[in-house]
């Protein structure tokens, strides 16, 4: 008796015979089959991923986004709601993820494993909603449940669902997938009422990260396989599933989404702009980003069908990338298109343009971050690959007359072989220490890796390892300014001053930048005055509100110089003119001690009531206080 996985697609048709329930796009089959599969890949899912409960938060963007981000910890009400629409914090707008992460802490607080769960139940609903997507398109059951199994057990997901700051990339799936099933329950019936809930759904997905926005060049994919949009009714000998258009007419329908789509790029670059996430061509050339482009679409390819050795982090060679790593990746990607469009499979052309199209935004032309690629980044497109695979070796065994029992060994053995894979990184994981250790066993020269190495072990009072974690860090790159001077920080703050002033100066020799340069000549203002070289400090402030009249640093710092010399109101002016551009925790503790020194103890009780409530180690602030006024 034949099954399913020998129906062709142009079975799936939109007569009365099935029930009208049935004939919404969203499922292609009433059967309880359907429905015990949807099961069974969630269960799946949630039993593979389910040790994630157990790890905690990570030093990569955990903190900014979740356990250090007081928006997120005042957790769901209308003002968070207001923030989260307005923000563009972490060079992003995404009000959907801010909103799902304080739902989060209102419901389990600091609780990691909490939102751990969250994440993995998105990414389990995404993988049963990419099932029924491919079920309801095609008419091919068994095809398209290997194809959302190997979505839901692959390594290279593991970043998505077990670093709880990457909730975006699970969360704006679901909507992604949504939209294209509800665009199938459209397309079987057009109806304006029908069309309007797809940039609804696109809007939502937007609103959790900008990945989604190739929707619109998607969906015209999805019209020319598996919908079979494309040309007239006269076209097929019998009614087709999904209505026909022109190519012309597809596109015009698709107006809305790409309006959407251009709005949402433009809010994009401005939120990755005045985040200072966005890499300058003196940074990165030409050259560099083409060349790594090229190679990572290799390296993305290498990763799906050999996932082994998959890292946190991938640092981009900046603009010493080897030719011949160029040249090798684009006679392969030449080679691979040629066999696609050749092959005049329509399987094979849509999962390679899938692949190639929905990477663009994250491919590095313009490059954000000092990542080469990424594993998160291939969430989406990697739904290509995956039923290029799984639709050409069904078609193979068909053409060869093979038994389908034949197939399903291997089948069960690959999903088996990807969730020992995936396991074992969900458990490198579980900290930050782990985590960054496995990176550096991948590859030892990580600048990523060392950095945030580097980070942990000041956590932990280590300054002098810490320290030498960003030496080797730069030894391997040429960091920009405001990483150099987060490193100036730091070695500020553990005694090696004279090294942070070095490191400003050549900050002030390499860019123009105003605002940076304003935060140079403060930061190295602060390192001349613990060296107790006070006139160069004064020179130092004074150069950084020439910069920019409003850094907050440069004010608090002519406020201590002010202080050092016996002008106590001159300080609590300083401080006050401070604290209303940048309230924080050592102004207001600055504030105090010269509120008292000049006898308004009253005031000076309220100011360091203000640093109490703002500190989260006030211990540190009075030692910091300390050096700054001996």
């Amino acid at each position: 008796m034949p099954t399913d996985l020998e129906l062709p697609p142009a079975s799936l048709k939109s007569g009365n015979s099935a029930p009208r329930w049935a004939q919404i796009g969203l499922f292609s089959s009433t059967s309880k089959r359907t429905v015990i599969l949807s099961l069974l890949l969630f269960l799946l899912t949630v039993g593979l991923y389910n040790s994630v409960v157990h790890n905690g938060f990570i030093n990569l963007d955990d903190n900014l986004y979740v356990t250090d981000n007081p928006n997120v910890k005042a957790g769901l009400h209308w003002t968070s709601v207001k923030w989260a629409l307005t923000t563009c914090e972490q060079a992003n707008w995404h009000p959907l993820t801010w909103l799902s992460h304080a739902l989060d802490w209102q419901l389990f607080n600091k609780n990691a494993g909490g939102h751990h769960y969250v994440s993995l139940l998105w990414h389990a609903m995404d993988a049963v909603l990419l099932f029924l997507l491919l079920q309801s398109a095609t008419g091919f059951t068994w095809r398209s449940w290997i194809v959302a199994a190997l979505f839901a057990v692959h390594p290279a997901n593991v970043e998505s669902v077990a670093w709880v700051a990457e909730r975006k990339n699970v969360l704006s799936m679901f909507f992604f997938l949504l939209a294209m099933l509800v665009y199938g329950w459209y397309a079987r019936r057009p109806s304006l009422r029908r069309y309007s809930l797809v940039p609804l759904l696109f809007a939502l997905g937007l609103m959790a990260k900008p990945q989604v926005i190739t929707l619109p060049c998607v969906l015209l994919l999805w019209d020319y396989w598996p919908l079979q949009r494309f040309g007239s009714h006269a076209d097929g000998a019998t009614e087709p599933a999904f209505a026909r258009a022109s190519f012309s007419r597809l596109v015009l329908e698709k107006t809305p989404l790409f309006l959407l789509a251009a709005a949402d790029a433009v809010i994009t670059m401005y939120a990755q702009r005045r985040g200072l996430a966005v890499r300058t061509f003196e940074e990165y050339s030409l050259y560099g980003r083409l060349g790594n482009c090229i190679v990572a679409y290799a390296r993305y390819v290498g990763h799906c069908f050999w996932p082994f050795h998959l890292s946190p982090s991938y640092s981009h060679p900046g603009n010493a990338i080897p030719l011949w790593q160029v040249v090798l990746s684009s006679v392969f990607l030449v080679c691979a298109t040629a066999f696609v469009l050749a092959s005049r499979k329509r399987y094979l052309q849509v999962g390679w343009l899938w692949f190639l199209g929905t990477l663009v935004p994250m491919i590095g032309i313009v490059q954000v971050g000092d990542q080469a690629m990424a594993d998160r980044y291939a969430y989406i497109p990697f739904l290509g690959l995956f039923w290029m695979a799984t639709w050409g070796i069904s078609e193979a065994s068909r053409a060869w007359h093979m038994s389908r029992r034949w197939l399903a060994v291997p089948a069960c053995l690959s999903l088996l072989t990807l969730a020992l894979l995936s396991q074992k990184l969900v458990s490198y994981w579980h900290d930050s220490e782990a985590l960054w250790d496995y990176a550096l066993t991948v590859d030892h020269d990580d600048f990523m890796a060392h950095m945030n190495r580097g980070r942990i072990l000041i956590l932990e009072n280590r300054p002098q390892e810490a320290i030498r974690e960003f030496q080797i860090a730069q030894a391997f790159h040429q960091y920009p300014a405001g990483e150099v001077l987060r490193f100036a920080g730091y070695e500020m703050r553990f005694g090696h001053s004279d090294d942070a002033a070095a490191r400003c100066r050549k900050v002030l020799e390499t860019t123009q930048d105003p605002h940076m340069r304003a935060i140079a000549w403060t930061d190295l203002g602060v390192a001349n005055m613990t060296l107790n070289k006070l006139p160069e400090a004064k020179d130092d402030f004074e150069q950084a509100l020439q910069a920019d009249p409003a850094t907050p640093g440069a004010i608090l710092g002519m406020g201590i110089m002010a202080e050092r010399r016996g002008d106590f109101e001159g300080a609590v002016a300083s401080f006050n003119r401070a604290l209303k551009m940048e309230p924080n925790d050592l102004g207001y503790f600055l504030l105090a001690t010269a509120l008292e020194k000049s006898g308004r103890k009253a005031e000076a009780s309220d100011a360091f009531a203000q640093a109490q409530r703002l500190s989260p180690n006030l211990k540190e602030v009075v030692q910091r206080a300390h050096e700054l006024l001996p």
